[in-house]
């Protein structure tokens, strides 16, 4: 429920919101739904994962992955792949951690 929750609105909000929303979203949801720590930083962390590998490859796709391949270059990265795991792969911590967040601040709140 929770990792559903946070990949619907973060699909819809990655196209509208600037990159930070996500953590929001994530705090928020887990704030709502979040049952287990463990279940709350891994919601957050899949959803925000596959919602932004999405987002990427929708953007990066069309132009042939070009400006993809320039930025690995600047980062030293031998291909744009590399990249794209390692943009997910932080989106994806945020995610976990504020999600994982929001869990703590409910259980705080509900004791």
């Amino acid at each position: 429920m929770l990792f559903i929750l946070i990949l619907i609105l973060t699909l819809i909000s990655g196209f509208i919101t600037p990159w930070w929303a996500i953590a929001i979203i994530c705090f928020v949801m887990a704030l709502y739904a979040g049952k287990k720590p463990a279940q709350a930083f891994w919601s957050g962390f899949g959803a925000v994962f596959i919602v932004w590998t999405v987002l990427a490859l929708v953007k990066s796709i069309p132009n042939d992955h070009l400006l993809a391949a320039r930025m690995a270059t600047v980062f030293n990265l031998p291909h744009w792949t590399l990249l794209l795991f390692v943009v997910s792969l932080v989106g994806g911590l945020v995610g976990g951690m504020s999600a994982l967040s929001g869990f703590l601040v409910r259980r705080i709140v509900i004791k």
